[in-house]
């Protein structure tokens, strides 16, 4: 499982978008890189929006209501925190005040935000199309969400 790739074909309104392909870490995070890969693969992610977009900081997306309020059927996962410092680009997983409650909901950070290191489970790391997260109508809620057209492991 070494060098697996997520890609997500991204619409962010107004023509712009394409892809953004990420490097799945799971020597760092094996469980959460197993539920990223299975739920792309159910076709999960595929028309979920970016519910919370804040500049400087990170895009919000993973819950199917668009509303940060959900996630999916699977049960929640334990925390796998570690090393990977939050810096532009590092796909995390969301969660609420309860360490061990990741489902399916995850985040990229815009620019450094090592505040949540050790604190939030870093999966994976964008290789390219950083441009097109950059491009993602800002808000919280964004008036017009941008959203996961496709997502893909490979």
């Amino acid at each position: 499982m070494a060098d697996k790739k997520l890609t997500f074909t991204l619409d962010c309104g107004d023509g712009k978008g394409g892809d953004v392909v990420i490097k799945l870490r799971d020597d760092v995070a094996p469980g959460h890189v197993e539920r990223i890969t299975e739920l792309a693969g159910e076709g999960f992610y595929d028309g979920v929006v970016f519910h919370r977009v804040i500049p400087g900081f990170m895009a919000q997306g993973g819950d199917p209501t668009g509303t940060g309020m959900s996630g999916s059927s699977k049960p929640n996962l334990k925390q796998e925190f570690n090393d990977v410092p939050h810096v532009r680009g590092v796909c995390s997983m969301a969660r609420t005040s309860d360490p061990n409650s990741a489902n399916s909901q995850f985040f990229i950070c815009f620019d450094d935000a090592r505040f949540l290191d050790k604190q939030y489970t870093v999966w994976g790391e964008v290789e390219s199309g950083m441009e097109h997260v950059d491009a993602l109508p800002k808000g919280e809620p964004p008036r017009a969400p941008g959203k996961i057209v496709k997502a893909t492991v490979a």
